[in-house]
């Protein structure tokens, strides 16, 4: 019997937390698509496992904490936050970045789809910009006033 929708995002959280390489492929489906900003995507289960597991890579210490949860059908809009130590490198469009040694904590909104209980699309939303700022990578803005 398949995973229902609710059992199989938790399953992809937990294992990606616990940086289970395995249990995280466990849950995806054979043509899963995946996107990210950047213009970053990617389309079957290694290519979809190798572009989570870079987020291991240049941050040992990764982990989010879902604060909301949103299901719809076969549609889970997930709310949470990434934190992480940048202690690897860092795949990016723009090119490789080095570690910073930089702790991060971004939101994000990811948006996945389900069938018959495997994961076939992510699509992950943050805000680049405010990483850069936290990796030391760009000026962060001057405070107001």
């Amino acid at each position: 019997m398949a995973m229902t929708v609710r059992e199989a995002f938790q399953k992809g959280t937990d294992t990606f937390n616990a940086h289970d390489i395995d249990g995280f492929t466990s849950v995806l489906a054979d043509d899963v698509t995946y996107s990210a900003p950047g213009a970053i995507s990617g389309q079957g289960k290694t290519a979809c496992a190798q572009f989570f597991a870079t987020w291991w890579d240049a941050f040992p210490d990764a982990h989010v904490d879902v604060h909301a949860l949103h299901i719809t059908s076969d549609i889970v809009t997930e709310e949470g936050t990434f934190s992480g130590t940048h202690h690897g490198t860092l795949p990016s469009p723009a090119g490789d970045i080095a570690p910073t040694g930089r702790r991060v904590t971004v939101d994000y909104i990811h948006v996945l789809r389900y069938r018959d209980g495997k994961h076939t699309s992510f699509k992950l939303l943050f805000d680049r910009l405010q990483m850069l700022e936290q990796l030391g990578l760009i000026p962060a803005p001057a405070p107001a006033g």
